[in-house]
């Protein structure tokens, strides 16, 4: 019985090439079978002109093709490296003694570059090179099978590139899989959002999605996986069955930079994170994104990366809800302008860092007390205005302290008009100290502590330590989260989803957003002009 492994067959567990008369066969460097998306969409490479075995090479081609096999090798690609366990050529490679393979295996091209003794069981396209006795056989065998016979492609925008792009791309999604190895089961995801969630979970295997807690228990113990849950949606029960039968739960969150349209109205998420140590929303016990602030190395490329970043969300008005509106106008009053921002009232952050404030009314008392001569306003959290979730406040109740109500105007035009920013525990205050505003923390959000705010809750002992701007920016949005392209549907580093949400700000609609906007109109209308929601 013959599998299909990325365009390659697979016979007793062996990969082979077919026949001249049969499809080529697949590139060496090859895409995952990303979940959801075509293999045409996510192809970084297919089988070019046809293409003669090398016989000799230029210095530079040497060095060229060494280069490519020292890559390959560190970052443990090429051939199936998504698959897990066993299956994987690269554990094969890693284990003891010699390796047989056919003539035109690729599992014994990986081990010859990696360094095995490979016994060529047959003729065949690599082992011809490897045996005709000729200087630099590997150089040319890569040269010839991996440079001169393929071509490359930008899976996100199409355009030809390199080997050395395609090899950039590949170890990029090794790097993605690898930190989802483990996780078997998702629950607690909404069927509108699924896919994304699976596109960006993916570990290289199935992933499972459950309902139930005795399904998610049951499914992780069979799997021997840990449990991604989204905590808001956590079926009654699940960290203690989880417990009981050793399986690990991890908490799954919206990412920083979200979509262009609100979570509550049902857009799906193009980022999201997974913190396998706590939640970096909780503030009395550390999380993956706080150990990764503080050890974020003093990395020049890494750095240099995160200030483009910085400049690409400032230049391109990028947010976390990159929606639309209005320009903000700045008012002409000499006074000091500041931001207060609100929140969702029952938010996980809110009900873990509040650090006493007792919701938004509260926060605006309290930046008033603290900028009794500025020119405050006040901007609702946009769930909250949508109707979907707590925390409304009547306009008059609000203007009894600020100066200003503003909604419909996006929340990159304000930090750029304002001169500091109040928050509680909002990525508003983040996403100011990235536009250079003055930060106020009234509560313990991630990003405080580390010497870049001015704090008036009590301080984490945990952090203290200080840290740059693009080093906090390096942690939080490119270490941190996982990110996935709107228009492919593959994994994407941000700098691709910063350019998709520039190119299209306004979120598609669909029936369900329809819907769910309605519903919130309901809602608010419900509430009445001066109630709470």
């Amino acid at each position: 019985m013959n599998e299909r492994d990325g365009g390659v067959f697979s016979r007793d567990g062996k990969l082979w090439a077919p026949d001249d008369d049969m499809k080529a066969p697949a590139p060496i460097l090859r895409s995952p079978p990303f979940p959801g998306t075509p293999a045409a969409v996510a192809a970084v490479s297919a089988a070019g002109t046809a293409a003669s075995a090398r016989t000799s090479l230029s210095a530079q081609e040497t060095e060229r093709a060494r280069r490519i096999m020292r890559d390959i090798v560190a970052e443990r690609i090429g051939g199936a490296f998504w698959a897990a366990g066993g299956s994987s050529p690269w554990t094969r490679i890693a284990r003891p003694g010699p390796i047989a393979a056919h003539g035109d295996e690729e599992l014994g091209l990986l081990g010859w570059m990696a360094g095995a003794e490979i016994a060529w069981t047959s003729p065949g396209r690599f082992a011809d090179i490897a045996k005709d006795g000729l200087p630099d056989p590997l150089e040319r065998a890569v040269t010839t099978w991996l440079i001169d016979a393929v071509d490359y492609r930008d899976p996100y925008s199409g355009r030809p590139v390199s080997i050395e792009a395609a090899i950039e791309q590949l170890a990029f999604w090794a790097r993605a899989i690898e930190r989802n190895r483990g996780i078997a089961v998702a629950v607690g995801i909404a069927g509108w959002k699924r896919r994304e969630v699976e596109a960006m979970l993916w570990p290289g295997e199935p992933l499972i999605f459950a309902r139930s807690t005795d399904e998610a228990v049951r499914n992780a113990v069979a799997a021997r996986g840990a449990i991604a849950v989204w905590p808001s949606k956590a079926p009654r029960g699940l960290d203690e069955a989880a417990a009981a039968r050793g399986i690990t739960v991890h908490p799954v969150e919206d990412g920083f930079l979200r979509s262009a349209g609100l979570g509550s109205d049902c857009h799906p998420p193009h980022s999201i994170i997974l913190d396998r140590t706590g939640i970096h929303l909780d503030p009395t016990r550390t999380s993956d994104l706080e150990a990764m602030i503080a050890a974020t190395p003093d990395n020049p490329v890494l750095l240099a990366r995160a200030e483009r970043l910085m400049r690409d969300l400032i230049d391109k008005g990028i947010s976390k809800y990159a929606s639309g509106g209005r320009p903000y106008e700045r008012p002409v009053s000499g006074r000091r302008i500041v931001l207060v921002a609100g929140q969702v009232e029952d938010d996980l952050s809110v009900r873990l860092g509040a650090a006493g404030v007792q919701g938004n009314l509260d926060l605006i008392r309290r930046a008033r007390a603290v900028e009794p001569d500025a020119y405050l306003i006040f901007k609702p959290h946009p769930d909250v205005d949508a109707g979907h979730r707590r925390g409304r406040i009547a306009d008059a109740q609000a203007l009894d302290h600020v100066d200003a109500v503003v909604r419909d105007v996006p929340m990159a035009s304000l930090l750029d008009s304002v001169d500091a920013v109040h928050v509680l525990t909002s990525l508003t205050g983040f996403e100011a100290l990235i536009r250079g505003c003055e930060v106020v923390t009234h509560g313990q959000p991630f990003y405080a502590g580390w010497g870049l705010t001015r704090d008036l809750a009590p301080p984490i002992e945990r952090r203290g330590q200080n840290v740059t701007k693009a080093q906090l920016v390096a942690a939080t949005l490119i270490l941190y989260p996982r990110y996935l392209d709107p228009v492919t549907k593959l994994p994407c580093p941000p700098e691709i989803l910063v350019e998709r949400l520039a190119a299209q700000p306004e979120p598609q609609e669909t029936l369900l957003t329809r819907l769910r906007r309605f519903q919130g109109r309901l809602r608010r209308g419900f509430a009445g002009a001066g109630g709470r929601a």
